[in-house]
């Protein structure tokens, strides 16, 4: 495999496809802008917003926070997380990059603070990819999955999480990003990442919160995954 182990991390975009999140996004965002307060000051910096076709407050949310807002006319997570790296590699244009770290979580979830500082420590390591998990936020979950192994399941293992990856730029653009799917995009790129010879490691120490809601804004990803497991177990089918 190729090693970027010489390209030290200069610069990190974060990027934050959103769809109707104005319950959610406030949170979102105060835990991002203090996990960026945790990076050196020698690293530049950028938040990109991608609104996927909001209906709701999101986008007056958006702007009381020092990022950059795109407004999408629902194009689905795909093209929304595509459009806002794009977006932000235009801002942080002046770094090479083997140089810029691509951290991508969701509007509905909440990061750790030492969510970026981690994974850039995995960066200067030499690794292209940093997955790691998610925990669900038990506010959100149905009464029957409250307390329960269950309901962290998806924290073990090495499965792949939009709300919780990071990658290098120059991988990332080697295999075109993100594709123009409405789910699984997310693990679609890392199968794209693994096949280019991109250098892939897993993170347990730096779970992302996650909203803990059955119903999510696509018909997989982890809101399909507590439905799976609910049914797996026998729980009551959750609506």
């Amino acid at each position: 495999m190729r090693s970027s182990r010489s390209a030290v991390i200069e610069a990190v975009a974060v990027v934050v496809p959103v769809r109707d999140e104005e319950d959610r996004l406030d949170r979102s965002l105060a835990a991002i802008v203090r996990a960026l307060g945790a990076l050196p000051g020698t690293i530049e910096s950028h938040v990109v917003i991608a609104l996927d076709g909001c209906t709701d407050g999101s986008a007056r949310i958006a702007a009381r926070w020092p990022v950059g807002v795109l407004t999408l006319d629902s194009v689905g997570v795909g093209r929304a997380r595509a459009s806002g790296v794009d977006a932000a590699l235009g801002v942080l244009g002046r770094a090479r990059s083997e140089r810029v770290w691509l951290a991508n979580t969701d509007g509905d979830s909440e990061v750790p603070e030492n969510w970026l500082t981690a994974q850039l420590e995995f960066a200067d390591d030499g690794w292209d990819v940093v997955l790691g998990t998610v925990a669900p936020d038990e506010r959100d979950l149905p009464a029957q999955l409250r307390g329960t192994p269950l309901a962290h399941a998806a924290t073990s293992g090495a499965p792949v999480y939009g709300a919780n990856i990071g990658v290098r730029a120059s991988r990332y653009l080697a295999v075109g990003g993100f594709p123009a799917v409405r789910e699984h995009e997310d693990a679609r790129l890392v199968e794209a990442l693994r096949s280019d010879g991109a250098r892939v490691t897993s993170a347990y120490d730096i779970p992302v919160l996650t909203s803990g809601r059955p119903i999510g804004r696509s018909p997989g990803g982890y809101a399909g995954f507590l439905r799976d497991a609910a049914q797996r177990a026998s729980l009551p089918i959750l609506s």
